[in-house]
């Protein structure tokens, strides 16, 4: 809870902070990472670092916490700390790492703002920045105690069983474990993180949706390439592993963690995606299938064409193993369709093309936008907002809760 003596000097001060929050993490990561470099080792990704990505990411988050205080003090914006605390917890992160930031996070904004930030100031921010810190901390220790390990053991290296190549652009990777420990199986719709040693042996880490359902042997995920242009340059862990892992090598990866889960309260499902968000689905309806579910369930999935919906044999044999399924596709070109679907349609998902079920759970992944629009179109429809989940990858983590409702009149 934000105390009173520090929301008007944060409601006061938002605004400027806001406008040069950007500066403020430049500032800070360079600070950061000049005195602490270990941390692109396996914990900070430094392509969204060079491409500016992360810093847009911090400063998204404070805003939309400290925005949050504001509007309503009493209360934390619980779906925006789940998920990064989830991301936190698949990378590792220690209760002391927040002491650095926060050294350093605090440099920045005196070094920005200068002599604005006076004492007060200083203060009220301060306590915004721990009112963070522990809900993320205390979030984290539960998630560690819930898969039974501890932030140093959260990796283990499994085997590449069998690497196929779903799409140009997609490979998925099923693997297997190589010691005694024991593993928890994963949750409908979970992650991983996998730790990639790049040529100049410093680790990287990156997120990839477990694709189909664990048995505490197996895991199988999926990358999709990243292809550089001239704005933006190729995703070196996406190639990498795309191009030189292979059947017999060792990969990294934390235990799965992911707080876009499928429920067990027995209502339909509607999953709908677009292009590689697909994955989470794909390891949901793979559990729905392994659990002999007699649940209506609805996939829709927009795409490019047909030979880029990757996992698309997997995902539509599950659903015609599912007694109550049916899956809808949108592709941008070639309708033509050689897959057991239900209908095809041109252009972009449009819900009107399809008959929804009554008092379902919805789940989404996709670029922001798409997210964004489908999840607007089903609070038009009436839909409630706590029966719509969404996965966000990447330092996008903050934008999906700048949706605003829909509004009568």
């Amino acid at each position: 809870m934000l105390s009173d003596r520090s929301r008007p000097v944060i409601e006061a001060t938002l605004p400027v902070v806001a406008e040069h929050i950007g500066e403020i993490a430049k500032r800070f990561y360079a600070h950061l990472f000049g005195e602490h470099p270990q941390l692109f080792d396996g914990v900070f990704n430094r392509g969204n670092q060079s491409e500016g990505t992360q810093q847009v990411a911090l400063a998204g988050s404070v805003a939309v916490f400290a925005s949050a205080l504001v509007k309503t003090p009493e209360q934390v914006p619980e779906q925006l700390l789940s998920r990064i605390a989830h991301k936190h917890a698949s990378l590792g992160i220690t209760p002391a790492q927040y002491d650095v930031v926060h050294e350093h996070l605090f440099w920045a904004i005196v070094d920005v703002l200068g002599d604005a930030v006076t004492p007060e100031v200083a203060a009220a921010w301060d306590e915004v920045y721990w009112l963070m810190a522990h809900a993320l901390i205390n979030q984290e220790r539960g998630l560690y105690s819930a898969r039974g390990v501890r932030p140093e053991t959260v990796w283990r290296d499994w085997e590449v069983t069998e690497k196929i190549d779903e799409t140009p652009d997609v490979v998925t990777f099923r693997t297997k474990r190589v010691d005694d420990r024991l593993v928890k199986t994963s949750l409908p719709g979970q992650y991983v993180t996998v730790q990639v040693p790049m040529p100049d042996g410093v680790r990287q880490p990156r997120q990839y949706s477990l694709t189909r359902a664990d048995d505490g042997e197996h895991r199988q995920f999926s990358v999709k390439r990243v292809r550089g242009n001239g704005a933006k340059p190729a995703g070196e862990v996406s190639n990498l592993l795309c191009d030189s892992v292979g059947v017999g090598d060792l990969v990294t990866m934390s235990v799965p963690f992911g707080d876009v889960v499928l429920d067990d309260s027995g209502r339909p499902v509607v999953f709908a995606s677009a292009g590689v968000g697909i994955t989470p689905m794909a390891g949901m309806l793979s559990h729905l299938t392994a659990a002999g579910s007699g649940l209506p369930i609805t996939l829709l999935h927009a795409d490019a064409a047909e030979e880029s919906f990757a996992l698309r044999h997997q995902v539509l044999a599950d659903v015609r193993a599912l007694p109550h399924a049916t899956a809808h596709v949108w592709y941008e070109r070639d309708t033509d369709s050689t897959l057991p679907v239900d209908g095809v349609h041109e252009g972009q998902m449009d819900l009107d093309d399809v008959t929804l079920p009554d008092a379902a759970a919805y789940y989404l992944c996709g670029p922001l936008p798409f997210m964004k629009a489908v999840r607007t179109a089903l609070l038009e429809r009436g839909v409630p907002p706590r029966d719509i989940q969404y996965e966000v990858f990447g330092p996008d983590l903050w934008q999906a809760d700048l949706v605003s409702e829909p509004t009568s009149g």
